[in-house]
């Protein structure tokens, strides 16, 4: 049962997460580079935070994906991608306490043609977000968000699309040091069995997509994280043994990506960490693409479902 202090460790999360973006909307302009951008949010992600290990800090890689790419891009040292005056960019970061996640995202554009797309998706998550709820089917909450995100439509360039839902990304429920705890929250009517309960801690997001609405994996990869019940695999290597601890030290099984090897000194972690994935102890989460030239927009909030009401933990007064 919830107990005040798990309130405690998601509410101070929550507002550390209210003042680093707020902090970010100042120097989230066209003409910086993305690394920049995320080390800079990460940074003042973690001075909030007090960070310390995996007791408190960032509990997962800053997302900063572009136009057709939907989620699970941050730049890799050497990459250095420029935020220009035409990307629409999805920021996703987490803050956690504990072990008590936050999980929220916005959507930037600096021209105003992408307004409609933004408002859209923003409207599709509030529509997830009032229909969620004790005893609310997760597969209705989906039908929900499809209605509002496909009644929506955007000119860019002369050209009218309309807003299709990304039909294979969903909303989740998040556990402690556990992203993604098992239940899932369509963004499109689809048979989807189970209800939300008291208690339970959900993400609702939703993506909007010029494209095809439908995702799939492509390009360098970033963003891994440890299994929640890794087995016990025989690692024939010493340094992939020597990753592995750095990893259970500095991460446990929140998500990571190889920026922050990079900064904790384990550099040569290529043939590693491929050897941890093969091994079935880490999973590697490449950049989820829809089709290029298709714009994709995502808005999300974390929230929980107590015994009375329901507290939408991640709000703000900029979304």
């Amino acid at each position: 049962m919830l107990n005040s202090s798990i309130y405690d460790d998601l509410r101070q999360a929550a507002e550390v997460h209210r003042q680093v973006r707020k902090h970010a909307q100042t120097y989230i302009k066209p003409g910086i580079k993305l690394v920049d951008l995320c080390k800079r949010l990460e940074a003042k992600n973690r001075e909030l935070l007090e960070a310390e290990g995996f007791k408190r800090g960032i509990a997962f890689p800053t997302g900063c994906s572009l136009n057709h790419v939907a989620a699970h891009y941050t730049p890799n040292y050497g990459d250095n991608t420029v935020l220009s005056q035409n990307d629409v960019m999805k920021i996703d970061f987490g803050s956690q306490i504990n072990g008590r996640i936050i999980d929220c995202a916005f959507t930037v554009a600096f021209n105003p043609m992408f307004d409609n797309l933004l408002q859209t998706v923003k409207a599709a998550t509030n529509a997830g977000i009032k229909a969620a709820g004790i005893d609310a089917r997760l597969s209705e909450i989906g039908e929900v968000i499809q209605e509002v995100m496909e009644a929506g439509e955007v000119e860019i360039n002369g050209k009218v699309f309309k807003i299709k839902c990304v039909a294979n990304l969903n909303g989740h429920s998040i556990g402690p040091y556990q992203i993604h705890a098992g239940k899932t929250v369509p963004i499109v009517k689809r048979q989807e069995a189970g209800k939300m309960e008291e208690g339970e801690v959900y993400a609702i997001e939703t993506f909007g997509s010029t494209g095809k609405g439908h995702v799939s994996e492509g390009g360098e990869c970033s963003h891994y994280m440890k299994r929640f019940n890794a087995p016990n695999a025989p690692l024939r290597t010493p340094r992939a043994k020597k990753l592995l601890q750095f990893i259970n030290r500095e991460f446990s099984t929140l998500a990571f990506c190889r920026r922050w090897l990079d900064d904790g000194g384990e550099d040569k972690h290529l043939m590693a960490l491929k050897s941890l994935c093969d091994a079935g102890v880490v999973d590697a989460y490449p950049p989820l693409l829809d089709v290029k030239g298709s714009y994709v927009a995502q808005y999300e909030h974390t929230l929980i479902l107590r015994p009375t009401c329901k507290e939408v933990l991640s709000r703000g007064d900029d979304f």
